[in-house]
């Protein structure tokens, strides 16, 4: 039977990103059909479908540049893939931190950017190119850092991908429900939820890349016969390399293999053996990157309150 933990990191990113990237299509629609310019839609789905395919091709070749770099050097396969891990996992971390922040900060003017954006592109004389333009970029940004994150788990084979196509699928319902059927939910709350759900994902990959760079230098100095690569541990024993003395060991109490440990590993980064380089980074991690988080949803709108209506009365 398929083990679908592996799938809800994904699928949480996918939902999210592709919420926000429907919110975008609907308002442009919204925009359109208000300025009677509905003979331009096609152009909008036309930039959906291209955002989806360039997104799935940067996975793709992602990939095959994996696959072609262990074929090259069998004898380096570990580390090479040990690297590219912890590589997808440090622009993961990036991305989704940047989107969590900055993204955060700019939500409060969300639609009025997208609507002057599309007033602009259709006073241009190649209006159709403008909304696809559009379209594309915003689907774009959602999906490479939806990729990213995807690539960051791609050691769990398959399953990663099945969680992100879920949550495209979620959030294209949402959107439909939002802008065709009517329904009213609460934008704001779901972002906010959906923020500290995927503040404490990132969280974990920092974890998972720590963990990757011990690994790839252990392997390194035993392939290498270089013990002096690692800064702690005995390369006899199955001690870290280069994390420190370890924190913790709860292997016996709450395995990292079974549930719950295993959900708690897949969503938030959960380690029965926790080193002192690890914990250092994710609470470090959690008190920046979250503080800025939180300090962007307190803070006050740059916009009036008169303008910044919500998501909802687009419709």
């Amino acid at each position: 039977m398929m083990d679908l933990t592996s799938a809800l990191p994904t699928f949480l990113i996918t939902l999210r990103e592709g919420v926000e990237a429907a919110l975008v299509v609907g308002i442009v629609l919204a925009c359109l059909k208000k300025a009677e310019q509905s003979q331009l839609n096609p152009w909008v789905y036309g930039g959906i479908a291209v955002g989806i395919v360039a997104s799935a091709l940067v996975g793709i070749l992602f990939s095959w540049g994996m696959a072609s770099l262990t074929a090259s050097y069998p004898q380096y396969e570990e580390v090479i893939e040990d690297s590219l891990e912890g590589g997808f996992s440090l622009v993961a971390i990036a991305l989704l931190s940047w989107m969590l922040v900055w993204m955060t900060q700019q939500a409060r003017t969300m639609k009025a950017e997208v609507a002057g954006a599309v007033k602009t592109a259709i006073e241009q004389d190649n209006a159709g190119w403008g909304i696809f333009t559009l379209i594309l970029i915003a689907v774009l940004r959602e999906g490479f850092e939806a990729v990213s994150l995807v690539l960051a788990y791609f050691q769990s084979g398959l399953v990663p991908a099945v969680g992100a196509i879920a949550g495209v699928v979620m959030a294209a319902i949402i959107g439909l429900a939002i802008f065709k059927l009517g329904v009213k939910i609460n934008i704001r709350a779901f972002f906010q939820v959906m923020g500290v759900l995927l503040l404490l994902i990132v969280a974990g990959l920092v974890i998972s890349a720590l963990a990757h760079l011990d690994v790839v230098v252990s392997q390194l100095a035993q392939m290498n016969s270089q013990a002096g690569l690692c800064f702690y541990g005995d390369l006899a024993t199955n001690s870290s390399c280069v994390l420190g003395p370890m924190v913790w060991d709860a292997s016996s109490i709450l395995p990292q293999k079974q549930f719950p440990g295993i959900l708690l590993k897949i969503l938030f980064g959960y380690r029965e053996q926790m080193y002192t380089v690890e914990a250092v980074g994710y609470l470090l991690f959690l008190v920046t990157v979250g503080g800025l988080y939180l300090n962007s949803l307190t803070g006050r709108p740059k916009i009036a309150p008169s303008n910044a209506k919500s998501v909802e009365s687009s419709n």
